[in-house]
């Protein structure tokens, strides 16, 4: 992953409620992971691929919902805490509006084939979303050979022997971080950025204390 760019969009509260709300109320099931990536990269631009790929690692790994998850890393990253509270309201109002509706509908309509037929066409239609980005994003990050050592058993403790993902992470991570290690060169190249990074903005708060200073003093 690429180092956190400098430079964070200004997005007001109202722009980041509205845009989680879209997303919230057109999004169905794993689909939201693909229509999450089509607003936050290639609409909005608030993340590049590489953030937006270890945004839904973080959200993967912690517990809740893996979209309200990443709606409240983005938000906190945007706006702080009330943009995590917005971007998180925004994104599951809507379906806790509807799920209530339908939930009051149900005994009605529950034996309906065509309401049947709905809802397997709408499943039909979130398996290939969720296709469609986990071969994009697969595509960035399976490079190595490595990879699939890790790729190939979680997938079939996960999907096949339907064992729970704690300990598969449990035992995986470990070997992830291992295989995944920076080298001494990246290391040092990093931290070179970091310092470079840290001069310049204790140069900007002592230019900016300086101004203060200045225009505080008696002329």
């Amino acid at each position: 992953m690429q180092d956190e760019p400098a430079q964070v969009p200004n997005v007001s509260l109202a722009k980041l409620f509205g845009v989680f709300l879209y997303i919230g109320s057109t999004s169905f099931g794993g689909g939201a992971i693909a229509y999450l990536r089509d607003h936050l990269v290639l609409r909005q631009k608030w993340l590049d691929e590489d953030h937006f790929l270890a945004t839904c690692e973080i959200g993967q790994t912690v517990p809740g919902i893996i979209a309200t998850n990443i709606a409240v890393i983005v938000g906190n990253r945007l706006r702080g805490v009330t943009g995590a509270i917005a971007a998180a309201v925004g994104m599951t109002l809507p379906g806790a509006i509807i799920v209530f509706i339908l939930g009051l509908l149900y005994t009605q309509f529950k034996n309906n084939p065509e309401v049947d037929a709905v809802l397997d066409g709408v499943g039909a239609a979130a398996v290939g979303l969720i296709l469609e980005v986990t071969l994009k994003m697969g595509a960035r990050e399976i490079r190595k050979w490595q990879d699939w050592i890790i790729l190939i058993p979680a997938f079939l403790a996960v999907g096949v022997f339907h064992i729970s993902l704690v300990p598969v992470l449990a035992v995986l991570v470990p070997i992830s971080i291992q295989f995944n290690r920076p080298q001494a060169k990246e290391l040092a190249t990093y931290h070179a950025q970091q310092a470079a990074y840290h001069a310049q903005l204790a140069g900007h708060h002592e230019e900016v204390a300086a101004r203060h200073t200045a225009a505080e003093s008696p002329s």
